[in-house]
């Protein structure tokens, strides 16, 4: 189960106590305590995996460790070690207490989202000429304390989208290493899918259907997962009755969802060719020709159809190389 919306209660840790103590060595009895230590930063850090927020699924409170109380004989209390939390790039952390949106851009990056509270001063550095015998302290400051909602959105090279059932998952496990669950039924697919195509992160984003940014179906759950795709590969079953509807069914969805996701470069292709008689398939090219000139009929079980799709991924290659896209 994908965790991608998730709403959790961060603490970082507050700052140790300063202490009061004097010396007990004659002639010197001056203030000897030591101050408290920092608490403890909380950060979120990038991660390639889709699967980082499942941590979240029960553990709705994250409590970084509190700074040590300050000691006498002058020793401060230790700092409190930062709590790293892992996230999927792609993951925007929307702090519900504050208002401000960071986003997880890079892998391996740290991204601070709560800071530790300072430690407070010991007795030893009130000492002065005119209080040589300080008795005040501090207390450590508290840790910041916030509300974050987690939200996944996919970055992705190229989004696999259509309608249930179009073969987007099992073309995305002929081209690169994922496992995607592939059976001859709607709704199949139930959580996004990753691929790596050379220099291409593929991602099959699961079926829609009309109704979809209203919440049918499997809703606008995934519908944010495509506003991340630089470029849509859009799939429509040759089985199809009339596959102008199919095609105009996923972009009502999206210009419903989001319009500026019927801006993004798009192909199209004529899946599950190898279901139809020829005639048919030439029939229904031509109807969408007329909508996008970027049209392929393919069929998972044709090596001359999979070739015409690594030659468009290719293309892209070199154009993400070139910085194109």
């Amino acid at each position: 189960m994908l965790i991608d919306d998730v709403t959790i209660k961060v603490h970082a840790g507050n700052g140790g106590k300063g202490m009061v103590t004097f010396s007990k060595i004659p002639g010197a009895l001056g203030p000897t305590g030591g101050s408290g230590g920092n608490g403890g930063n909380i950060y979120f850090v990038g991660v390639s995996s889709l699967d980082a927020l499942k941590q979240f699924r029960f553990k709705k409170v994250v409590d970084a460790q509190n700074g040590e109380n300050g000691k006498g004989q002058c020793l401060d209390g230790a700092n409190a070690e930062s709590l790293f939390l892992l996230a999927p790039v792609g993951t925007v952390i929307h702090n519900l207490t504050t208002g401000q949106d960071i986003e997880i851009i890079k892998v391996g990056e740290p991204v601070l989202v709560a800071q530790g509270g300072k430690g407070g001063k010991g007795n030893y550095l009130f000492r002065s000429s005119t209080n040589t015998t300080p008795m005040q302290s501090q207390p450590g400051l508290k840790g910041e304390e916030f509300d974050l909602r987690l939200e996944l959105k996919m970055i992705a090279d190229v989004g696999f989208i259509g309608l249930p059932n179009v073969g987007k998952s099992s073309l995305l496990k002929e081209l690169t290493n994922a496992d995607p669950k592939v059976s001859n039924y709607p709704f199949t697919t139930l959580e996004p899918n990753l691929g790596v195509y050379y220099d291409l992160i593929l991602a099959d984003i699961p079926g829609l259907i009309e109704g979809a940014s209203e919440g049918k179906g499997l809703g606008i759950k995934f519908l944010r997962h495509v506003e991340r795709t630089k470029i849509l590969f859009h799939f429509i079953s040759a089985e199809a009755e009339d596959v102008v509807a199919d095609y105009k069914t996923i972009m009502e969805e999206l210009g419903k969802y989001n319009k500026t996701l019927l801006e993004k470069p798009e192909y199209l292709f004529l899946s599950k060719s190898d279901n139809v008689d020829e005639k048919e398939v030439e029939k229904k090219v031509k109807k969408l020709k007329k909508i996008n000139e970027n049209i392929v009929p393919i069929s998972i079980y044709d090596d001359a159809t999979l070739e015409e799709v690594k030659k468009i991924l290719n293309k892209l290659i070199k154009q993400k190389q070139e910085g194109k896209f």
